[in-house]
């Protein structure tokens, strides 16, 4: 596992709450993880989730796909590796792997695809966007 092949990384921790009756973290808590890891991408690249939502523009996630590999318990430290890329024209996807630390233990793969609705709920990637993913290049 190399982390330095990733556009994004992003360390956290597992809390109590999140695990369930067995003792390892629930598997709807880990599409939590995920959400704010590409959230906290989108916004160090200058794309403000809350603005586009509050301009009308809502990024949505259309597809998941959730490979999970090896359970994460109360305590485990973990990193979430991002590279987000263009699926076609009014598409794009997020690669997602989470590996626990100090380890790098493979614990998720995860591929999101997503589109952008516009303020009539039609697909439109914004310009900002589209520049990121290289919609528009040609």
């Amino acid at each position: 596992m190399n982390l330095h092949t990733y556009a994004f990384t992003f360390e956290m921790s597992v809390r109590d709450y999140e695990c369930d009756m067995q003792g390892i973290v629930n598997n709807s808590v880990y599409q939590n993880y995920i959400e704010h890891v590409r959230h906290q991408y989108l916004k160090q690249v200058g794309i403000d989730f809350s603005d586009y939502a509050r301009q009308g523009i809502n990024l949505v996630v259309v597809r998941a796909e959730l490979h999970y590999k090896h359970p994460l318990t109360s305590g485990d430290t973990f990193v979430v590796g991002l590279t987000m890329r263009r699926e076609s024209a009014l598409k794009f996807a997020f690669y997602q792997d989470i590996f626990r630390l100090p380890d790098h233990k493979p614990v998720l793969k995860a591929k999101i695809i997503g589109t952008a609705l516009n303020q009539r709920g039609r697909p439109e990637i914004p310009e900002a966007l589209a520049a990121l993913i290289g919609i528009g290049d040609g």
